[in-house]
């Protein structure tokens, strides 16, 4: 059968609670390989709250879905604070990125609990705000950016990535809302050793099954290239 959408391949999942430096309980999920350790840790950070993002926005759900089975990656999604899905609602309320920072520290925690390997920070829009400004605090491989807007993270912040030796792969849509790749070359331009990657045809959103495919594709490239390429079709039992 062909994957595509939101089939969820076999995973052991689990609901999770994530504890906050300053006494917050986050909600989330992991899915590890059903029948294997990972070989490496994506820590998802979704977009935007207050414009409808949570841990279930559609790329990192379908993440979560098809990579613990497709490429051996151990795949975690929370809610950060104030933030409302299906799994529930994390307590506090949205601080535009600035209390956020004990989000990514309580996930970061939770990884180093687990003794999940290899981790690295998945951000989707505001996640990528969250991923260049705290990223560098914790003991990751690297970061995946998709669709950076660059509205919260200062020139900075941005700019302090520069000869660090953990990876920094951003996606950037031909088509984004906010960040588009000429100029987003200018906008990193301060951080050399980045791998900017154009999407042609991309938007912020990255809605239809060719782009998820490519945002999954190019994650994996970065995390885990032994996986590659990434079936398409699945023969196997899907998950219950």
């Amino acid at each position: 059968m062909e994957i595509r959408g939101p089939m969820m391949l076999p995973a052991r999942r689990e609901d999770i609670e994530l504890e906050t430096l300053d006494g917050l309980t986050l909600v989330g999920e992991l899915a590890l390989p059903a029948d294997t350790d990972p070989v490496a840790t994506l820590v998802t950070l979704h977009p935007l709250p207050t414009a409808g993002g949570f841990m279930d926005s559609h790329i990192l759900r379908k993440a979560a879905g098809r990579l613990p089975a497709l490429a051996d990656l151990a795949v975690l999604r929370f809610n950060t604070r104030g933030t409302t899905s299906p799994r529930g609602t994390s307590e506090g309320s949205f601080d535009g990125g600035r209390a956020e920072a004990f989000d990514v520290a309580a996930a970061m925690e939770f990884v180093r609990d687990r003794a999940l390997p290899n981790p690295w920070l998945v951000g989707w829009s505001f996640g990528t705000e969250l991923a260049l400004k705290y990223g560098r605090d914790h003991a990751i491989e690297g970061a995946v950016l998709l669709s950076p807007p660059l509205h919260r993270a200062t020139d900075d912040e941005v700019a302090a990535w520069a000869g660090d030796p953990r990876r920094l792969v951003a996606l950037i849509p031909e088509f984004d809302d906010y960040l588009r790749p000429d100029a987003a070359a200018e906008r990193f331009a301060s951080v050399p050793n980045m791998v900017l990657i154009p999407v042609e045809g991309g938007k912020h959103l990255w809605v239809g099954e060719n782009q998820t495919r490519r945002v999954l594709t190019e994650i994996v490239a970065a995390v885990n290239p032994d996986a590659l390429p990434l079936p398409i079709e699945w023969d196997g039992p899907f998950a219950g």
